[in-house]
């Protein structure tokens, strides 16, 4: 892996990682690297300051952070501009392809599943309880997290 101090067009900076320097270059070309700022897919790297080891050997409790009990991520923390560029483009693709159905989500995922109504792509909200009854039915259903628009 590969990390890069990126760029876009409109000057904000943030990280990205990348397989090699090849897998930037193509997903840059590509459009699939955005500004989490501002959305723009104008992106080159900019300049960075080297990595230079340190002589002595560090432990792992020197180089990993700490997870959080139960191993998840801690509920109200940073999210990396890179992930929220992925899920930023992530809202954009839901909000273009499926149907909102608000509050009535576990209800028209049952209707869909059932065949009671025409089988499309939905996303709405649901409560805690709803989603365990649609998961303990086998109903197929994602929770993802909802950031903020990147135009707003």
């Amino acid at each position: 892996m590969i990390h890069y101090q990126l760029r876009c067009a409109g000057g904000h900076e943030f990280d990205g990682w990348f397989k090699d320097s090849a897998g930037f270059e193509s997903q840059a070309e590509a459009g699939m690297v955005a500004c989490p700022c501002c959305g723009s897919t104008e992106v080159g790297r900019a300049l960075m300051t080297p990595g230079i080891p340190r002589k002595s050997v560090r432990s792992e409790a020197e180089i990993m952070p700490p997870e959080p009990a139960g191993g998840m991520p801690a509920a109200g923390g940073v999210i990396p501009d890179a992930v929220r560029a992925a899920l930023q483009n992530l809202r954009q693709e839901v909000e273009k392809h499926c149907d909102y159905v608000g509050k009535d989500f576990a209800e028209e995922a049952r209707r869909i599943h059932n065949g009671e109504t025409e089988a499309r792509g939905i996303y709405g909200e649901s409560s805690d309880e709803e989603a365990e009854a649609l998961a303990e039915d086998g109903i197929a259903f994602a929770r993802i997290p909802w950031v903020p628009r990147n135009d707003s």
